[in-house]
């Protein structure tokens, strides 16, 4: 397990199997939830009607996946993405166990591949990502391959 949290990670730093321990931590709250949720106009009742929820085995509403994601994803950006020159794709995205408001999120990364690209300025890397509550259940993965800069360039 490593940690490299800073801006200061380039192509070079990523190693196939390197683990990274993200440093922050999320709490979800309501407001992310409703508001994000209701913006990108999910109307499921696992996200709003708490009387529905309360007579199902969650007993309570739900955290709408993407919003889940997008957490994670945003905890390793500190690690993983300062020198992304560009997005190439998301794969195998999983949403592994409910989430909760109140619950706490952790990230955790992992470089799967590193490989030089057809440009001298940067390589492509492919993480496997995944988040885990505050009760070390992990709650999301998915992998994510980015162009990254390369040192001196």
């Amino acid at each position: 397990m490593s940690t490299l949290t800073g801006q200061n990670n380039y192509f070079e730093d990523f190693r196939p199997g390197l683990v990274i321990k993200h440093a922050r931590g999320k709490t979800i709250e309501v407001t992310e939830n409703v508001l994000i949720t209701n913006l990108v106009m999910n109307s499921a009742d696992a996200h709003f009607n708490a009387d529905k929820m309360s007579r199902t085995p969650f007993k309570k509403c739900l955290s709408y996946g993407g919003v889940n994601m997008s957490i994670v994803l945003g905890l390793a950006a500190q690690d993983t993405a300062e020198n992304a020159i560009a997005e190439i794709g998301m794969d195998k995205m999983r949403f592994k166990s409910p989430v909760f408001h109140g619950d706490t999120l952790y990230a955790y990364s992992e470089v799967l591949a590193a490989k030089d690209a057809d440009r001298a300025d940067a390589g492509i890397i492919t993480f496997k990502h995944w988040g885990v509550n505050q009760n070390d259940k992990i709650v999301f993965e998915g992998e994510r391959t980015v162009l990254m800069r390369k040192r001196g360039s």
